[in-house]
């Protein structure tokens, strides 16, 4: 049985620029790192960047993206670090919470959201989508 996600693993085009940005902007803490790789942590979640050469060149054009947990209290701030990094917008907020959806330098759609699943269920509940079944 799954119990969690135990790692993500992102292709990179610049190793440096990208560890750069993950330790620096948004705070993970470097732990590993070779010459085609690296891993870092913050939280529960291990990230491995790996160099790869068929990375795209441009953003996916579907929704998929990986959100990460920031406090509210925190929010503020790594929101306007976000920004002055220079990272892409790709999306306004228009969900519960709040949230900054950003590309990263390798154009993955990223997202902080201060929020957790139990306050979006309620807030579905309190405004539901087209069609939308709850099963808890």
């Amino acid at each position: 049985m799954i119990t969690g996600v135990n790692h993500i693993t992102l292709s990179v085009r610049d190793l440096e620029k990208s560890l750069t940005f993950y330790t620096n902007v948004l705070g993970f803490c470097l732990l590993a790192k070779w010459v085609k790789g690296a891993y870092l942590s913050t939280g529960d979640i291990w990230l491995a960047l790996i160099l790869d050469q068929k990375v795209r060149e441009s953003t996916i054009p579907e929704y998929t993206h990986i959100g990460l947990t920031v406090s509210i209290e925190d929010f503020p701030i790594l929101s306007q670090r976000i920004q002055q990094s220079g990272a892409k917008i790709w999306q306004d907020n228009k969900s519960e919470g709040a949230s900054l959806y950003f590309l990263d330098p390798n154009d993955h759609k990223l997202e902080i959201h201060a929020s957790d699943l139990n306050t979006r269920i309620k807030s579905a509940k309190a405004s539901p989508w087209e069609g939308l079944e709850f099963f808890i």
